[in-house]
This record gives C-alpha cells, structure tokens and sequence, in this order.
C-alpha cells in the first residue's frame, strides 16, 4: 500500500530520485552565477531544461529553498548592526571578540547558519546555497509565493519523444508587453510644408484666363 507516499517515482530507488531533485535545484541556483570565464557557461540565467514530469517534481524543493533564505534576510540586516570591519586576527578584531557586540552579532547570525546548513541539506551544494541567499532570495523579499514556473516544450525529446519543459524563476526572463509607438515620418511632413509653401507662393492665373475668354467671344 502507498499510504502517505506521495510524488512521482520518476522511475527511480528512493536514493536515486532524491539525489536526481537536489541536481536539478542546485543546477538551476547555479545558472544565475558569474560565468564569465566559465567554459560551460548557462545558456539563459535562471532557466534550467529537463522533462516535464522531472520539472513538476522538483518545483516544490526549488520553492522551499527560497522560502527558507528569504526567511533569513530579517536576522541577516539585524547581525550587520553589530559586526565589524576590522581584519580578522587583528587587534581591533580580538577586542570586538571580547564584547558585548560580538555576543548580539552571534545571536543575530545564528538564524542565518541555521538556514544555510539546511539548504546545504536540501541540495548539497554549498556554491548553490551561496548564490540562492546572496543573489535569489533578495529578489523575491516582497513576494509571497509561486518563485518558478513551468512551460511546457512543444518539441519532444529526441531519442524517448519525453515531454520536455521549461524550469524557470520568475521575474528573470518574464515578458514585457510593451505597445508599439505611432511612428513619426520626418519626410512626411517636411514635404507637407513645402507644398503649403510653394502653395502660397504661387499666384492664381484663373481670373486672367476667364477675362481672356470673354473678350474673344
């Protein structure tokens, strides 16, 4: 009986799929890193591409992770009250050390560890950990859930034809809708005014040609 086992097997042992989850959330924490002298440097940052079902399972980690970092930006502003700037070894720091400040930053920060070594748990990368709380969790400070999306590719999988999909953190690569501006043609309207000026210039020749034919008749 498959009482309170909930998710898919993905096709997998128990140890396979949850090694399979952490992969694919530290894979897409590690898109948004500085891979400027990477050779296998992301395609697109924050966007990670794998089956649909995969994708669909590992959602819920991914979102999990954020929540739990974003939690920590509270007791993280709250410990930068307290520490200091001096060098570490150095005489001012040893003094720090031996105060009452370096007592209120360690109780401040303790939530903030606390929160990196579950996420470290969670995935097992602590350079995913590092970008989710330094770069993601900042970004979604102000938003209540729902971190990632899922679209769904119409080209399957070559080889198995899989249903692949789109594992995505929102506000990254959304798309702006933006209304086209009327366009100004300069040409238009330098030659509108020349015409009213050549216009104006012009004399009117129909009162002469009407007199002249009148006096023939």
């Amino acid at each position: 009986m498959r009482h309170r086992r909930r998710g898919r097997t993905l096709g997998r042992s128990p140890s396979h799929r949850k090694a399979l989850l952490k992969n694919l959330a530290s894979a897409l924490f590690l898109t948004e890193r500085d891979a400027t002298y990477d050779d296998n440097a992301p395609k697109t940052a924050g966007r990670i591409t794998t089956t649909l079902h995969k994708a669909k399972e590992v959602r819920p980690l991914v979102e999990k992770c954020i929540t739990i970092a974003k939690k920590s930006i509270a007791a993280s502003e709250e410990a930068k009250q307290f520490e200091t700037d001096a060098e570490r070894g150095s005489d001012a720091w040893k003094q720090w050390r031996q105060s009452d400040d370096w007592r209120k930053w360690a109780d401040a920060r303790a939530p903030v560890v606390a929160a990196r070594r579950r996420i470290v748990q969670l995935i097992g990368d602590k350079e995913a950990a590092k970008i989710l709380f330094d770069t993601i969790a900042e970004r979604y400070i102000d938003r209540p859930g729902g971190y990632t999306r899922v679209l769904r590719l119409a080209t399957p999988r070559l080889g198995d034809a899989g249903d692949r999909a789109i594992l995505e953190l929102v506000g990254k690569n959304d798309r702006i809708k933006r209304s086209a501006e009327r366009p100004a043609f300069e040409d238009d309207s330098e030659s509108s005014d020349d015409s009213q000026a050549v216009a104006a210039a012009t004399p009117e020749t129909d009162a002469p040609a009407s007199s002249e034919a009148s006096s023939e008749e």
